[in-house]
């Protein structure tokens, strides 16, 4: 007697500006991720966004202001509601980073980040186990893949040298190459600023305020001029010699 499979609704939705792989590249690795570590499942869903959108996703569920790869979100199912196993948030400008830096194209990054989200829908955290779910990813990417799996040991998120900047909002986000520097030249210029001994400008002396009751001098008037006057000539005859 053959095994009836029960059917597997995948919800496909993008909020990204670029493109990413679809239904004819995932639809079978998501079905066989299915049959493999969820058969009682009949529905997950894959969304793409931007950094910006990732990084607000980041910071209200995980309190972390930076963008990051993917985000899992598995569905807490009620019994008698429809078995949805969760939601799956892939990043695209991430991914594209990473798969620049590994050599491989954007589909084969988002291989490797949808397996990685699957599993952390099924239960599995790479933070509080000691390794197995890594070691699970491994395998299955060789065997669903028939690839050797792509490391995840480069650092995602934050780039070095990058620097968290803070808007006029309050907001914090996550600045790179020359917006990082200017922030650095903002911030020495600002310790500076504050180091540097500033000179005082010597105050004046206050003038000297008179006591209360003490007679204000009045200048002396100048001295009058005495006038001298001319003592008359003696009167003279008027015969002329």
């Amino acid at each position: 007697m053959t095994e009836t499979k029960l059917p597997f609704q995948i919800d496909w939705s993008s909020r990204s500006k670029m493109r990413g792989p679809g239904e004819q590249s995932l639809g079978k690795l998501l079905h066989s991720l299915r049959d493999r570590l969820a058969p009682t499942a009949q529905g997950v869903s894959l969304t793409y966004v931007d950094d910006r959108g990732m990084r607000k996703l980041n910071r209200e569920h995980r309190g972390k202001n930076m963008t990051t790869d993917v985000l899992s979100f598995p569905s807490s199912v009620e019994k008698g509601a429809f078995p949805h196993l969760g939601d799956i948030v892939i990043s695209l400008p991430t991914a594209e980073k990473m798969a620049k830096k590994f050599g491989v194209s954007r589909r084969r990054e988002v291989e490797t980040l949808v397996i990685h989200g699957f599993l952390h829908l099924c239960g599995h955290d790479h933070e509080k186990d000691h390794g197995e779910m890594m070691e699970l990813q491994a395998q299955l990417e060789r065997e669903l893949l028939e690839t050797e799996p792509l490391s995840m040991s480069l650092k995602r998120g934050r780039k070095p040298g990058s620097k968290v900047k803070k808007l006029k909002d309050g907001t914090r986000v996550v600045v790179t190459g020359r917006a990082a520097a200017a922030l650095v030249r903002r911030e020495r210029v600002k310790k500076e600023k504050k180091v540097k001994v500033r000179k005082v400008a010597k105050p004046k002396e206050p003038a000297v305020k008179r006591g209360p009751g003490r007679p204000r001098k009045e200048a002396a008037a100048p001295a009058k001029r005495a006038l001298r006057r001319r003592r008359p000539s003696p009167s003279r005859s008027g015969v002329i010699a």
